[in-house]
C-alpha cells in the first residue's frame, strides 16, 4: 500500500477560513494520521521567495518531519508561465529549475508540472504538433535537470491545459521518458482521469472517450504511473476548468478497479486532492476514512 498524503493547497483554495498556517496544517494533518503533505508553493504557503535561503528551508523542513511527515512532492507554481504559445520556454524551464532547488533545500525527491496555459489563452490557430514538440522539449529540458539531482519530474495532465485528449497524454510521456529520462512520469488525478476519459476536454477539436474511462486510460499509461491524486467526482468541470471533486464513494468514478489499476504500477504515493471542497478538514478526515472501503479486497 503506497503512503498517503494530502495537498496543502486543499486548505487554501475555496475555503471559508484558509489554514495559511503551516504549521497549524501540520499539526491538523499528522492529528489525522496521514504519512505526508504535498506541499502547494503557493503564497501564503512556503514558496522559493518566501524561504530564499537554504537555512530557512531547511528549517521548515524540520516543522514538518518533527511532525512525523513526510513531504510527497513539491506543486510548483508556474501558471504565470508561457509554454505553449511561445517558441522559446526558457522562462518556464528557468522557473522550473528555481523550484527543483526548492525541492533539493527541503528534501522532496517529486516535483509535479503541467502545461501552465489554459486552453482558453491560447491561439486559436495554435497547430497541436506545434504545442506537442515544444512541450515535449521542454519538458525533456526539465527532467534532464532533475535527473542531475535524483528527483523525479510528474506531469499532471489537466482538463483546463493541453495536451488533454488520451492519446496526447500517452504519447507525450511516453515521448519524454524515450528521450532517456527515466525519470520521468506521470500524475494520475482519478477526478481529472474520470473527466478526460468520458471526452469532455478536448483543447482544440474533438474528444477522445474511452470505452472503460479513466481505467482503460490508466491502462494506456501501463508503466508511466509515477504518483497518484485522488478524488471522486461526477464528471462535470467548474468555472476554473478543474473537476468538481465528490467525497469518496459520492460521485461517478469506479474507484476500486481504479485504484487497483494505477497500484499496479507501485507509485510511492497517493494524494488526496480535495482542491474546492467546502471544509476541506472535514472532508481530509472522511477521505481518509472512506479509502478503505474503496480499496480492493
Amino acid at each position: 500500500m503506497p503512503k498517503l498524503s494530502i495537498g496543502s493547497w486543499c486548505f487554501l483554495f475555496g475555503q471559508e477560513q484558509p489554514a495559511g498556517d503551516f504549521h497549524v496544517l501540520t499539526h491538523h494533518v499528522q492529528n489525522l494520521g496521514y504519512d505526508g503533505v504535498e506541499l502547494g508553493a503557493f503564497a501564503p504557503h512556503p514558496t522559493p521567495e518566501s524561504l530564499p535561503t537554504r537555512e530557512e528551508r531547511q528549517k521548515f523542513a524540520r516543522l514538518v518531519t518533527s511532525h512525523g511527515l513526510e513531504f510527497s512532492a513539491l506543486v510548483a507554481d508556474l501558471w504565470s508561465l508561457k509554454l505553449v504559445s511561445v517558441s522559446d520556454a526558457s522562462s518556464y524551464v528557468d522557473a522550473f529549475r528555481k523550484n527543483l532547488q526548492f525541492a533539493e533545500d527541503l528534501g522532496i525527491r517529486r516535483i509535479r508540472i503541467d502545461t501552465a496555459e489554459a486552453t482558453a489563452t491560447l491561439p486559436r490557430n495554435l497547430d497541436p504538433r506545434l504545442a506537442m514538440d515544444r512541450i515535449a522539449a521542454a519538458f525533456d529540458r526539465c527532467a534532464k535537470s532533475a535527473n542531475e539531482r535524483g528527483v523525479q519530474v510528474c506531469w499532471e495532465f489537466e482538463a483546463n491545459f493541453p495536451l488533454n485528449r488520451p492519446s496526447e497524454i500517452v504519447e507525450l510521456a511516453r515521448r519524454v521518458r524515450d528521450a532517456g529520462n527515466t525519470n520521468f512520469g506521470v500524475l494520475f488525478d482519478t477526478a481529472t482521469a474520470h473527466v478526460i476519459a468520458g471526452g469532455k476536454s478536448a483543447w482544440s477539436g474533438e474528444g477522445e472517450t474511452l470505452a472503460d474511462g479513466a481505467v482503460e486510460l490508466a491502462k494506456k499509461l501501463d508503466g508511466l504511473i509515477t504518483h497518484v491524486h485522488l478524488a471522486d467526482g461526477d464528471g462535470s468541470l467548474l468555472s476554473q476548468g478543474l473537476p468538481t471533486r465528490k467525497r469518496l464513494g459520492k460521485g461517478k468514478i469506479p474507484l476500486t478497479p481504479l485504484i487497483a489499476e494505477v497500484s499496479l504500477q507501485s507509485p510511492e504515493w497517493m494524494t488526496f486532492d480535495l482542491c474546492f471542497m467546502p471544509d476541506a478538514w472535514t472532508e481530509a478526515a472522511e477521505a481518509k476514512r472512506l479509502l478503505w472501503q474503496q480499496m480492493p479486497k
